[in-house]
C-alpha cells in the first residue's frame, strides 16, 4: 500500500473536523468511555522506542484507521490539543500533526487579533 506523503498528510490533518460527534449516551459519561481505541491494544497509539520509520507510519495509520471509525474523534482531538498530547495518536493526528494544527491555530489567533485592533483604530479615527 502507498503511504501518503507527510504534505498530503498535513494538508489533511490541519483541515478542522467537520462531522459532529454523536451522541447515543448520558452526557454526564467522560468521553474516553466511548472511545473504540479502550478497546484496542495501546501500543498502536503509541511509538515503542527505536521504532524504525517504516514500522512507525504503518503503525499510525493503523491507529488512524481506529480513530477514523471512532464516535467520540472530534472530543480526542482537542482533548489532546488542548493539553496538548506531546506523543502518540489522539483524535486521528499525530503529535507532528498535532504540532501543525497548533501552530496554524496561534497564527490565525494572531491574526484575528491584529485585524480586530486594526479596526478599533478606524472606529476611533
Amino acid at each position: 500500500m502507498l503511504q501518503p506523503s507527510s504534505h498530503q498528510s498535513l494538508q489533511v490533518a490541519a483541515v478542522p473536523a467537520q462531522r459532529e460527534p454523536v451522541r447515543d449516551r448520558d452526557d454526564d459519561a467522560p468521553w474516553h468511555t466511548e472511545a473504540v481505541c479502550r478497546r484496542d491494544e495501546a501500543g498502536l497509539f503509541f511509538a515503542p522506542s527505536k521504532e524504525p520509520t517504516a514500522a512507525r507510519l504503518s503503525r499510525e495509520e493503523a491507529a488512524k484507521r481506529v480513530c477514523a471509525r471512532c464516535p467520540v474523534m472530534v472530543e480526542c482531538r482537542e482533548h489532546a490539543l488542548l493539553q496538548p498530547e506531546p506523543y502518540g495518536v489522539w483524535g486521528g493526528l499525530t503529535a507532528a500533526e498535532r504540532r501543525v494544527v497548533l501552530a496554524r491555530r496561534r497564527r490565525r489567533d494572531l491574526e484575528l487579533k491584529k485585524a480586530a485592533h486594526a479596526a478599533g483604530i478606524a472606529a476611533a479615527g
